[in-house]
């Protein structure tokens, strides 16, 4: 007993070096990731709560805080005509613009997955579109789809056709306006795609037409699989991205009174928020609006990742379920030469 006991007095003590290396193993990944929340906290959730604090009172521009009103505001929107027509827009513009976008994104990475010749130049020649400002987008599209010298009816009415009230109608709006999404977003969905692609291993399409697979059969059976985590990515940052758009629409008719069209023929939630805050000085109104858009784009994004799990789970059983059935035919072709 002794002994054990003059031994541990004998261990010896643990140098400062040997401290700092065992903290820096522990606490040094915290202070390398601290920035990073940090900067979220300053940008990101600070914003995201004074926006709550804003919707809950009366707020005006100059004077800032008026009257507590609590949720009156969230009720008030909820049974505003006006902002149900703003939710209506902006999601029948994500729908026209989101689906083409994403199917001629795939159709794009693939064409580009494939041994063509300058590579690089169609490469780049998909990401110009995203390197112009939307600015100059909405501008160029918006006398591309004028009512009166817009290339479009002029091209309609060449061929006998009527022209088209692109700027006054609700249905010839939206399109235009997908089609002014669609143009700059995408060539940059369709590079992101074609990096999943290229990262597919090229000895599975090799035994695939091995065995006499088609290429439409290796697409869909082989690099849609293998490819839809980035899918996934991509759906949910078009949703992101759709249900927020402001700069088309607001630039899309300038010389509209009313930002949205002369009835909000096209006018979002975004667009109506600026109408809101800084038309009608409605601040508190404008942030409730802000935030039901906020939980509106959570819930969506939370559904698109319960689609994807509740689908990866149940092709990873019938996947299971093919392995068995395989190894029983094996087992019976064996068991018959035995």
């Amino acid at each position: 007993m002794f002994e054990h006991r003059a031994a541990a007095e004998a261990k010896p003590a643990v140098s400062w070096r040997t401290r700092l290396s065992k903290w820096d193993i522990k606490y040094s990944p915290y202070a390398y990731v601290a920035p990073f929340f940090l900067l979220f906290g300053l940008v990101g959730l600070f914003p995201l709560v004074y926006t709550f604090v804003v919707s809950l009172n009366n707020w005006n521009l100059l004077t800032g805080p008026g009257d507590w009103v609590g949720f009156a505001n969230f009720a008030r929107e909820l049974s505003d005509p006006l902002f149900w027509n703003s939710l209506f827009n902006t999601f029948s513009i994500f729908i026209l613009s989101s689906v083409p976008q994403i199917i001629v994104a795939i159709g794009l990475a693939a064409m580009l997955d494939q041994n063509l010749r300058a590579k690089t130049f169609w490469r780049l020649s998909v990401i110009l579109p995203y390197v112009v400002t939307p600015v100059a987008v909405a501008l160029i599209f918006s006398n591309i789809f004028g009512e009166k010298y817009g290339l479009v009816n002029n091209v309609l009415t060449s061929m006998g056709l009527d022209p088209v009230f692109w700027k006054t109608e609700r249905f010839p709006s939206h399109v235009a306006l997908a089609t002014m999404v669609n143009w700059r977003w995408t060539g940059y969905n369709a590079l992101i795609l074609l990096a999943a692609m290229q990262a597919v291993p090229r000895d599975i399409y090799e035994s695939a037409a091995i065995d006499g697979a088609t290429a439409t059969r290796r697409f869909f059976s082989i690099t849609i699989p293998s490819i839809r985590p980035t899918i996934i990515f991509v759906i949910i940052t078009s949703t992101i991205g759709g249900l927020q758009i402001f700069t088309e629409p607001k630039l899309f008719n300038a010389a509209s009174s009313v930002p949205g069209g002369p009835q909000r023929e096209y006018q979002t939630t975004v667009l109506y928020l600026w109408d809101l805050a800084f038309n009608r000085q409605q601040f508190g109104r404008a942030a409730a609006v802000a935030w039901i858009l906020f939980l509106l784009i959570v819930a969506i994004g939370v559904l698109n990742y319960l689609l994807a799990r509740t689908i990866s789970t149940t092709e990873s059983k019938a996947d299971k379920v093919r392995r068995k059935h395989r190894k029983a035919d094996i087992e019976a072709i064996l068991r018959a030469d035995a």
